[in-house]
């Protein structure tokens, strides 16, 4: 994921400058990151991460060498430590506050006096958690979880009122509050978003199959500018990862809108030229009928220019391609050793589309890659519960690959193999050029056509023309003048002599 910094950051030298939260995502979504001494909520139901957020936001000011401290009323000291473990951390800088009474309870030697939250009156609580922060003086707090206060309070006047005590007690010092809360009360209860001076929502979806989803939204940031929507991120050993949302017009870059070469001068002739920098080409067409070899050839002559790209396939794994590339004739494997070609495998039920978006901007800001080619759209479809989404999220990863100067190569297979075609999506209208290839037959034998039916920059050529797949990789005919009813599935021959084909 690319973000330039997750330290203290500001756009505006009369600002205070801001804190980092731990993660480069969300900092990323801030546009730079928290305002210090103020209050913050994360809220959501048990798993969605909010504990993993707050053990980065706290590991990161024990990083800067700030003393912090982790207030917790519904975790163990040992079960804390126990998360850290597994996510690689250490929390030797972390204090911890505990008023649940662990399993340790009769054990002589705890250091820590344990309390039982339901033995407790709220305000002996909170008096308890007023004199832990006096005594450690933290510039950073995270209390665990607002649920335990609220099931102490009995009653939404007396928690309010408890809450705005917190508030006014953290105001008086120099100190960021982290609040959690499990959402346990009512879903209409927005008490705590009035009283912070920021919400974040945390979210876990159970899809129909595959891994579950998480997303996080900002809800509210107090004078600070933030991405809205939704963001998908992940808990992995190391952390939560956040993937903002993609924003093209975040992402312009000045480049030359050259013209990209196949490879093969046919093609290049039928295109008008080739294909722009900065464009991206849809390839349609049943399957087999050579989609990924024509695409294959573009990031093939990339590399043998010299440049980088980035193969991105969702249906086929890396050794069927790589068989495919032998076959035509083609260098695959030594590009991809050399590293001027990465391949990418893309599992769409354990990737979701924020997470793909993140890994396209790797490679095209990390890698510097010229040429992206996504194989195919119908595995990306899968990742999407929602057509509508896929078309808008296809819109705004385009937009931001033409701003980048990036060829993108798009390809769809569509329903059937001879005769009409069924398009699991409609999405030509946002690509630059289409490229429409279709078997047909004629004398016994199938053969392939291309026509380039759409292209928005220059001209190009409106036949149609034969192509063939061999040892010396993909070879383009003359025109078809003879024919008719090819793309149709009906074709009909008016010349005096059936073609034989091209040569190997």
């Amino acid at each position: 994921m690319i973000n330039s910094s997750s330290r203290a950051q500001t756009s505006d030298p009369g600002e205070l400058p801001r804190i980092s939260t731990g993660s480069d995502g969300l900092d990323d979504i801030l546009y730079g990151g928290l305002d210090p001494n103020r209050m913050y909520l994360y809220e959501g139901r048990p798993g969605s991460g909010k504990t993993t957020m707050a053990l980065q936001f706290l590991l990161e000011g024990a990083r800067s060498g700030e003393r912090v401290l982790y207030i917790s009323l519904s975790e163990t000291k040992r079960e804390l430590t126990l998360v850290a473990q597994r996510h690689g951390w250490s929390l030797q800088g972390v204090d911890i506050f505990e008023l649940v009474p662990p399993e340790t309870t009769l054990d002589p030697e705890r250091e820590l006096t344990v309390f039982h939250p339901a033995e407790m009156e709220l305000s002996e609580t909170t008096g308890l958690i007023f004199k832990e922060v006096e005594r450690i003086n933290p510039a950073r707090v995270v209390l665990d979880s607002l649920s335990e206060l609220r099931l102490l309070a009995q009653n939404p006047l007396r928690y309010r009122r408890q809450v705005l005590a917190l508030k006014h007690f953290f105001t008086n010092r120099n100190c960021t509050v982290i609040l959690l809360d499990d959402l346990s009360s009512s879903q209409d209860d927005l008490q705590l978003h009035s009283i912070a001076h920021g919400v974040v929502m945390l979210e876990q979806l159970a899809i129909d199959y595959g891994a579950e989803r998480r997303r996080l939204r900002v809800i509210k940031m107090r004078g600070i500018r933030f991405r809205g929507g939704f963001h998908d991120f992940t808990i992995e050993a190391g952390g939560v990862r956040i993937f903002p949302r993609l924003v093209a017009a975040e992402h312009h870059t000045s480049f030359i809108g050259e013209l990209t070469p196949s490879g093969n001068a046919q093609l290049d002739q039928l295109l008008g030229g080739g294909l722009e920098r900065g464009t991206s080409a849809l390839l349609l067409g049943a399957a087999g009928v050579g989609k990924s070899s024509l695409a294959l050839t573009y990031a093939i002559a990339a590399a043998d220019r010299g440049e980088h790209a980035v193969f991105f396939a969702f249906d086929e794994g890396r050794g069927t391609v790589e068989a495919r590339a032998r076959t035509l004739g083609l260098p695959l494997e030594s590009h991809l050793q050399s590293g001027l070609i990465r391949f990418k495998q893309i599992d769409p039920a354990e990737m979701s589309p924020g997470e793909f978006a993140a890994n396209v901007r790797n490679s095209v800001e990390k890698d510097n890659a010229r040429i992206v080619v996504i194989d195919s759209l119908n595995g990306y479809l899968n990742a999407m519960p929602d057509e509508r989404f896929l078309i808008l999220q296809m819109h705004e990863l385009l937009s931001y690959l033409g701003q980048k100067g990036v060829l993108t190569v798009l390809i769809l297979a569509q329903h059937g193999l001879v005769g009409p075609m069924e398009t699991a999506l409609d999405i030509s209208y946002l690509s630059d050029a289409v490229l429409m290839l279709r078997y047909f037959e004629v004398g016994g034998t199938v053969r392939r056509a291309l026509s380039v039916v759409k292209k928005r920059s220059g001209n190009h050529e409106n036949s149609i023309r034969e192509f063939r797949l061999g040892s010396a990789g993909i070879t383009v005919g003359p025109p078809l003048t003879g024919f008719s009813g090819i793309f149709s599935g009906n074709p009909r021959y008016s010349g005096t002599e059936i073609p034989e084909g091209l040569s190997e």
